[in-house]
């Protein structure tokens, strides 16, 4: 690292991807647990690479240096591989500034997150400028981003073979080209992770992807499956509107509200729509503590949707990674309109439709772990 790499470094306000330290003993065991924990921290926050810059005073960001060097880069990298599962790329640097030492630990971003602690088993991350546990649902999520886990094919208690609708399971193994009938229909269900067998007790329960697509009584046991249409525009339509049961259903239940509750012809309610169709793709189905929400009004029109979406190379969101892709395909399968099958590409639509109109805005936002797309209200167009 540079002299100038370092003085932007120090303006910067300590946060979920840089720490400041006045010094660090590693030469006591309290010492090395609090160092693992705080790499750890870092290293499972969001936002590129890390650094923990020790010899600097956090609060003033007085320079006051390191009066020796007591510690390699090689005894940095044996704290972090034996204190911390998966181990985390580390590096470390002597910078001279003033002619004072200071070291920084340079903490690289990979997709082994999330990291936990050896000794307790905890998930640390960066709050702000301090360290805390990871919450359940961000350590589920971090695990889906890196293909650790497929939420999808999770079984949900309380569920079984009633919950799955025949003629949707029909519809779908007749579009692959595959015979159903009576005597393979469960078979061909749990070959496909729709439905899956508890060794323990014999029976099937659904999973959560076969449930969100395969169910039009979803609600009863994934109740967080649902998209709430508040309608801040027409006086004529329903002014709270709740959407449940299988995925597809719910698309086209959106859409029929939308278009009736958006009635001026040149606002470009397709653009709406497809925005609707990404959060029920590509939402994270892991969250249950709630659903997508549609809040349309004169000024804005806003489609918030649980899950952030993860980006490939963190500069747009032209490169997110595709999540929910067993749900994808089952859709693309049973969807005879073949709206799905723009999806992918329908950020840069969004904007284009808009033009002259208004902007069309993304929120990727860590902190409420939601994404928004903001559209431009109706008044706009009238």
């Amino acid at each position: 690292m540079n002299i100038k790499k370092f003085l932007n470094l120090l303006k910067r306000i300590e946060g979920p991807k840089l720490d400041f330290k006045q010094c660090m003993n590693i030469e006591n065991d309290s010492g090395r647990k609090e160092l693992a924990k705080d790499i750890c921290a870092i290293a499972n926050s969001r936002g590129g690479r890390g650094y923990l810059i020790i010899g600097i005073e956090d609060k003033s960001k007085k320079v006051l240096g390191i009066s020796e060097i007591n510690f390699s880069e090689e005894k940095i990298q044996q704290i972090v591989s034996s204190r911390i599962d998966p181990p985390i790329p580390v590096s470390l640097e002597i910078l001279q500034y003033n002619g004072k030492n200071i070291a920084i630990i340079n903490i690289y971003d990979s997709p082994q997150r999330p990291y936990q602690m050896r000794d307790n088993g905890a998930f640390y991350i960066r709050r702000g400028s301090t360290n805390d546990t990871m919450r359940k649902q961000e350590i589920i999520s971090a695990l889906q981003e890196n293909l650790s886990i497929n939420v999808e094919l999770c079984p949900i208690p309380h569920s079984d073979l009633n919950c799955i609708d025949d003629g949707i399971v029909r519809r779908y193994f007749l579009s692959q080209g595959i015979d159903i009938t009576d005597e393979n229909r469960v078979e061909l269900m749990e070959n496909a992770s729709i439905i899956y067998m508890d060794k323990n007790s014999g029976r099937y329960m659904g999973t959560l992807g076969g449930l969100l697509v395969f169910s039009k009584i979803n609600n009863v046991c994934i109740p967080h499956n649902m998209i709430k249409i508040v309608n801040k525009i027409n006086r004529n339509s329903k002014p709270v509107s709740i959407i449940q049961g299988d995925l597809i259903s719910m698309m086209d239940e959106a859409e029929k509200i939308i278009r009736n509750v958006i009635t001026i012809k040149s606002y470009p309610v397709e653009v709406v729509n497809e925005g609707i169709r990404e959060a029920i793709v590509y939402r994270d189905y892991s969250d249950f503590s709630r659903g997508i929400e549609i809040v349309l009004g004169y000024n804005s029109i806003v489609i918030t949707s649980p899950g952030i979406l993860i980006n490939r190379k963190n500069t747009n969101f032209y490169n997110y990674i595709n999540r929910n892709m067993w749900i994808y395909e089952k859709i693309i399968a049973l969807d005879t309109w073949e709206r799905s099958l723009s999806i992918a590409s329908g950020f840069n639509r969004m904007r284009k439709e808009f033009k002259n109109k208004g902007r069309v805005k993304f929120v990727n936002s860590i902190k409420d772990h939601d994404f928004k797309v903001v559209y431009p209200g109706i008044k706009n167009f009238k």
